[in-house]
């Protein structure tokens, strides 16, 4: 049998950071969970800014973690006044964010008036609207109409303060109160008796620590990316991109099936993902993802492997299955390595994605065709020549076919590596 040529090891470490993400549930009055605000416990307090409202909204909607962050529930972020005009929150689905709107520290009504109109766009496009109690006084009047949520501190107000705020904003609003920093059973009777509904604070949960893991990619290869969505260059053209990086594949496919995207079924292909989410998200999620990439551009070796792997089987794939399957195969290939690059289980990694059925049996059990085009893959790398025949004879492939496919897929991926 002729010799079999090599890829690079799969030994190399992951291309993943960690971001600390904290949670504190948002309750209702049978303390049943609606939302969890989220809190960027990477930076210190005082560094709360308009990029790190990015990075928060991007971290939670890449969070390669196997312990999801918010699941269905509403997704309560703070805001700076800067970002809100971001294109960051074009990648959200609106009826499942709600943005919380920061007062302005004084008192001008002229600034006030010049808010409203990115405030109003913001209701307009479907966003839930969170302010503090200061939007109850008279010069915030502007802003009161726009208000879904208005949030009580009661670690700032006396009781006495809390009943008129209540009253007056059931009289001249229709939001929703939410009493804040609850720490005592007395404070959440007191709130509860005077008809508020929703709750959070110490009382009910504490803010919980998540580590948020973010699979990055190669910069040049987002880079290349934003490139060619400027140009608005075919589909064809994008996809072929995605599929030389399994950090770039693994961040679309995880951001656009995710809660936060709002889509009611889920997405198996990088066609798909492209066409669904369209030039102007694509360059906005790109944008985002070169900001919160902390990596040179030089692929791992994992990397690397992954995607020799999945050229390799969706060549050999092309030889005698369907154009649907020689994407699975590509798919399988350059998916089949997550574990390595993210730190978990085969099993967790798969169920951060949307994978078609054939693809997580190939992954997990190696079984169809997939999985025998992933045991051949394996057995070119190691040169295992027992799992080369019996795969083969499978799949019924002659050695030459084989040994030309893999160093194709060679020097496919030594090309990307150069681009």
């Amino acid at each position: 049998m002729s010799t079999k040529p090599q890829t690079p090891s799969a030994a190399g470490g992951a291309q993943s950071a960690i971001a600390m993400i904290a949670r504190q549930a948002i309750v209702n009055a049978q303390q049943a969970v609606v939302g969890y605000e989220l809190f960027n416990r990477s930076r210190s307090s005082a560094g709360h800014t308009a990029a790190s409202d990015v990075i928060l909204v991007f971290t939670a909607l890449s969070h390669a973690g196997t312990e999801e962050l918010v699941g269905k529930k509403l997704i309560f972020v703070n805001c700076t006044h800067e970002s809100l005009a971001g294109g960051h929150l074009e990648l959200l689905d609106p009826e499942k964010v709600v943005l919380e709107i920061p007062p302005l520290g004084h008192a001008a009504k002229e600034e006030v008036a010049a808010r409203l109109p990115i405030l109003q766009g913001l209701r307009e496009r479907g966003f839930h609207l969170a302010f503090n109690h200061t939007v109850l006084e008279s010069s915030y009047s502007a802003w009161l109409p726009l208000a879904d949520y208005i949030k009580l501190d009661l670690s700032l107000l006396a009781p006495d303060q809390v009943a008129v705020l209540i009253s007056y904003a059931g009289r001249h609003s229709h939001a929703e109160l939410i009493a804040e920093k609850v720490e005592t059973a007395q404070q959440y009777d007191m709130a509860s008796s005077q008809g508020v509904q929703l709750f959070q604070g110490y009382w009910f949960a504490r803010p919980a620590l998540v580590q948020a893991k973010l699979l990055s990619p190669g910069q040049a290869s987002i880079v290349q990316l934003i490139n060619l969505v400027r140009k608005q260059a075919s589909t064809d053209d994008i996809e072929e991109v995605l599929k030389k990086d399994a950090g770039l594949a693994f961040n679309l496919m995880r951001v656009i099936n995710s809660a936060g995207f709002g889509l009611t079924r889920e997405i198996t292909s990088f066609r798909q993902a492209v066409m669904l989410m369209g030039l102007k998200k694509l360059f906005r999620w790109a944008a985002l993802l070169l900001t919160a990439s902390r990596h040179s551009g030089v692929p791992s070796s994992v990397g690397q492997t992954a995607v020799v792997r999945g050229r390799l089987m969706e060549l050999l794939a092309q030889e005698s299955m369907s154009a649907e399957q020689a994407d699975e195969a590509f798919v399988t290939g350059i998916f089949s390595l997550l574990d390595v690059m993210l730190g978990i289980s085969m099993q967790d990694a798969i169920n951060l994605l949307a994978v078609p059925d054939a693809v997580a049996a190939a992954l997990l059990q190696r079984s169809g065709p997939l999985g025998e085009l992933l045991s051949l893959a394996e057995a070119c790398e190691s040169s295992n020549d027992a799992m080369f025949d019996r795969a083969a004879a499978t799949l019924q492939l002659t050695s030459p076919q084989i040994n030309m496919a893999h160093l194709q897929a060679l020097a496919w991926a030594d090309h990307v590596s150069e681009e």
